[in-house]
């Protein structure tokens, strides 16, 4: 049988299973943590360290930290908060992310976490302004890497979800980015069904399902409707 475990995250005692981790546990206690390359259905992979909070004082990933008795968790501090926002501020910097013209405006989980961190202008960093070629190869998909995060999201998918090895990082450090297997998407065995290109599974706007692109109008969009880390469901 699973052990009940008790913590506490900023103040409010929370009860969780073990083997958990305190996102898992904050989910179910209705607590939101901010994430952006952890999903449910997926391995947990904490590299976008959006979900960083405070475990008895030491920063930790809260998509792999597991739970235990007695610690104290710090979610909503003013400090956290900050770290996020330059986070998120980062990954603006290093893309282009031209939301006013961009399909995934609306249901883009970078956009949503911006507009709740209070970031309306990222101007903290200079802009990187990558300039990468645009894979329109596949009928029915388009991979546009000069939006990706590297959550690492569609990789996940098509391997654990899809038994698939369609995407991959290629290169290194600020260079890293998802590369497909094959010459371009066309010369892969990547399909409109799989669960790597669903709508969800990118949270940006770098996998484009073609003639589905502002399908939703404005004021009718997913965080249009219920912004992200609201207790209404997301979707």
């Amino acid at each position: 049988m699973s052990k009940t475990v008790v913590f506490k995250i900023d103040g409010v005692e929370i009860r969780g299973t073990s083997g958990q981790t305190i996102m898992e546990a904050a989910d179910k206690a209705g607590i939101y943590i901010p994430r952006l390359c952890d999903v449910e259905g997926l391995d947990p992979q904490g590299s976008c360290r959006v979900c960083t909070v405070k475990v008895n004082g030491r920063t930790a990933a809260s998509c792999t930290q597991p739970i235990a008795d007695g610690i104290e968790v710090e979610n909503e501090t003013m400090e956290i908060r900050n770290f996020r926002r330059d986070l998120v501020r980062m990954l603006f910097h290093e893309g282009n992310h031209l939301c006013p013209c961009c399909e995934a405006s609306g249901r883009c989980e970078l956009q949503a976490l911006a507009y709740r961190l209070g970031i309306l202008q990222p101007d903290k960093y200079p802009y990187l302004q990558p300039v990468r070629p645009v894979d329109a190869s596949h009928p029915d998909i388009m991979l546009d890497t000069n939006r990706c995060i590297r959550c690492g999201r569609c990789i996940r998918a098509s391997r654990q979800l899809d038994h698939k090895n369609v995407f991959g990082y290629i290169g290194r450090g600020i260079n890293k980015q998802v590369g497909v297997d094959g010459k371009d998407l066309a010369h892969t065995d990547v399909h409109i069904d799989d669960k790597a290109v669903a709508l969800g599974t990118c949270p940006v706007g770098c996998i484009i399902q073609k003639r589905r692109g502002f399908f939703d109008a404005i004021g009718q969009r997913k965080f249009d409707l219920h912004p992200i880390g609201t207790k209404e469901k997301d979707s």
